[in-house]
């Protein structure tokens, strides 16, 4: 590896930790930006550097920084939102490896590519937050609460959330957003493209 290559994992790293600070706050797992980062690592450095770009992430937090959602530290480990953290690994490492092997450059390719890292990451989020309600912090969850908060309830977060900040046109823009064309209501026009 290059130099290059080590300054791009670190800005990618930085970039993961000024998404943690970006919260919806939701019960046991809180929301925030720092997926786009993964995205983004695995879809532009390919799987390798990805990946070594949240490692280094985790490990700086675990290092002591206030990286993390909830802070940093070594203790850290014992949180229920571990899993997660290890999963922005497994998940950059799963996008870059998608787009790189099968030479994914469409939305639409891309955008599978996303979801099956962000469902690479939810998998180790829920068995993370399963053994630490279990084990650690002796609240077990059943199966089923473990996949409500630690899977469906972020998304619902952020559903709600979203027609908060935007009201009926950002829910709608969230549920679907692919080209639409209805001058009536100003509705988007290429997506992407602001409102006019």
């Amino acid at each position: 590896m290059r130099i290059h290559s080590f300054v791009w994992a670190a800005f990618f790293a930085a970039l993961t930790a000024v998404g943690g600070w970006i919260k919806i706050p939701v019960p046991y797992v809180p929301f925030t930006l720092q997926i786009a980062a993964v995205y983004l690592a695995g879809c532009l450095l390919g799987p390798k550097i990805g990946a070594l770009s949240q490692l280094l992430y985790v490990l700086i937090g675990l290092a002591g920084a206030p990286v993390f959602a909830e802070g940093g530290g070594l203790g850290y480990i014992w949180k229920p939102t571990f899993g997660y953290l290890l999963g922005f690994i497994a998940g950059a490492y799963t996008c870059g490896l998608l787009v790189r092997r099968f030479q994914w450059t469409r939305a639409r390719d891309i955008l599978m590519a996303n979801a099956a890292a962000l469902l690479v990451v939810y998998v180790f989020g829920c068995a993370w937050l399963y053994i630490a309600m279990k084990w650690i912090a002796g609240a077990p969850l059943s199966i089923g609460q473990t996949l409500w908060f630690g899977f469906l309830l972020p998304g619902a977060g952020r559903s709600r959330a979203l027609r908060r900040l935007f009201g009926h046109r950002g829910a709608r823009m969230a549920a679907r957003p692919t080209d639409h064309d209805d001058s009536r209501d100003g509705g988007i026009r290429e997506w992407g493209k602001p409102f006019s």
